[in-house]
């Protein structure tokens, strides 16, 4: 896919991001579109709002897009995401046999597709899915610092 199309499905993950930010979320956004660039699903992450730790923004379109097409296999399917997926969503997105990840930033604590493992495309798994990252990758980078900075001060200011 070109670079113009793989920019245009990283701003819906990203309008995404930002949609879970303004609801109290660390702003991660992904969406999940077919091999006919149909969008299928699109999440923010709720783990806030829904109480629940595995409530990451691709592990909702995950789920959403098994639903919707009636499959947890997931062929011929892309994922895009904001940030480099940490080890669950990783696994997850093996285990549903995406095609293909396009992801903007890197993550340095927990990215588990480049950054700490190779989970997507590990020898030792039986499906490998095609990799692209650094798609608007410093618009993503700046919503995340920008939200912990935030966070930072709002706390720094409570205890003052």
């Amino acid at each position: 896919m070109s670079l113009q199309k793989d920019e245009f499905w990283m701003r819906v993950a990203l309008e995404a991001a930002k949609e879970a930010e303004q609801m109290g979320e660390v702003p991660i956004g992904a969406c999940l579109i077919d091999e006919n660039e149909n969008l299928i699903s699109v999440a923010g992450n709720r783990t806030i709002t829904n109480c629940d730790p595995t409530a990451h923004a691709e592990i909702l379109v995950l789920r959403e897009a098994a639903q919707k097409l009636k499959n947890y296999r997931l062929l011929n399917t892309s994922v895009y995401t904001t940030i480099e997926p940490c080890a669950m969503c990783a696994g997850a997105l093996v285990q549903a046999r995406i095609k293909r990840l396009i992801f903007a930033a890197h993550d340095e604590r927990f990215g588990a597709v480049e950054t700490l493992f190779q989970i997507c495309n590990s020898p030792n798994l039986n499906h490998r899915i095609e990799i692209t990252s650094g798609v608007l990758a410093e618009e993503s980078r700046t919503l995340i610092q920008n939200f912990f900075r935030r966070r930072r001060l709002e706390k720094q200011k409570l205890a003052d």
